[in-house]
């Protein structure tokens, strides 16, 4: 399917979202736009945590914006919320987007060829990844055949989401959600030489029918061709609009919504991603 929208947007992006702590607990957490998105936001974001104890900020290896707190015992709520201007227009392609020899790639892409904790780019799927792409020619079209390939192998299931499933997990089980479905791609990328990151962010259901399950954050992943980074996304397999980008990493490890230095307990959790006429 092939979304036709080119009319330049407002997205009313948030959360909601509360953790019950039995002791005092230290926290970090990747819950802020990436700073790629600053310059589109047009209300600023308004992040609050209640009870109201101090929160710091910093940046993180992969230029991400993070903050950590120390929150008592007992519910902490996490809240958020922004407006972003959107272009309006579904992910770029570029079918003749050329991979590049590894000795030509920038460095700073030279990480995302490599294993990490959920891609496991040093097992049976190398093998899976060089039947798949053999008689293909341009990087896109590699990139694609995988991206084909991880859409009709995956099922999704919402109520199949396992925080330790890793790549090769999601291969022989055939079943996740839209983490699982990337890290298989970004994992058979790898292992054909096209550096791939995983990223996360809002994508509501703009110009698409709506999802029947509650709204979440979502995942995509972005591979190196031609010279830039390319969005490319194996659970929808098609242009998406709207995606308004929180963070970036090697996998999942690297962009976790939240960590707890102990024991929390979600208690809610909701997430809205909206087209808005005026605000």
């Amino acid at each position: 399917m092939q979304v036709q929208q080119n009319t330049a947007m407002h997205i009313r992006v948030g959360y909601d979202i509360a953790f019950d702590f039995p002791a005092r607990t230290e926290m970090v957490f990747s819950l802020y736009l990436h700073p790629s998105r600053f310059a589109s936001v047009i209300s600023p974001e308004r992040f609050s945590l209640t009870p109201n104890v101090p929160v710091s900020t910093y940046t993180d290896a992969f230029g991400n914006v993070c903050g950590r707190a120390e929150v008592p015992a007992g519910t902490a709520r996490f809240w958020n919320e922004a407006v972003v201007e959107d272009s309006g227009r579904p992910d770029p392609i570029d079918a003749g987007a050329k991979q590049w020899k590894i000795v030509d790639l920038p460095p700073d892409t030279l990480q995302f060829l490599l294993p990490s904790r959920y891609c496991e780019v040093d097992s049976e799927l190398s093998h899976v990844a060089w039947n798949l792409i053999q008689f293909k020619n341009s990087g896109w079209e590699k990139v694609q055949t995988i991206c084909d390939f991880v859409h009709s192998h995956i099922r999704f299931d919402y109520l199949q989401a396992r925080p330790t499933r890793t790549a090769l997990d999601a291969y022989r089980e055939k079943l996740g959600v839209c983490r699982d479905f990337m890290h298989l791609a970004v994992t058979l990328c790898r292992c054909v030489n096209i550096p791939a990151r995983y990223a996360t962010g809002y994508l509501g259901d703009i110009c698409v029918p709506a999802a029947p399950f509650p709204m979440d954050f979502s995942a995509w992943f972005e591979v190196f061709l031609g010279g830039r980074w390319w969005t490319m996304d194996a659970r929808h397999n098609h242009p998406r609009i709207g995606r308004v980008l929180m963070a970036r990493g090697r996998d999942a490890t690297d962009v976790a919504l939240t960590t707890a230095f102990g024991v929390a307990t979600l208690e809610s959790f909701k997430v809205w991603t909206q087209e808005v006429n005026s605000f």
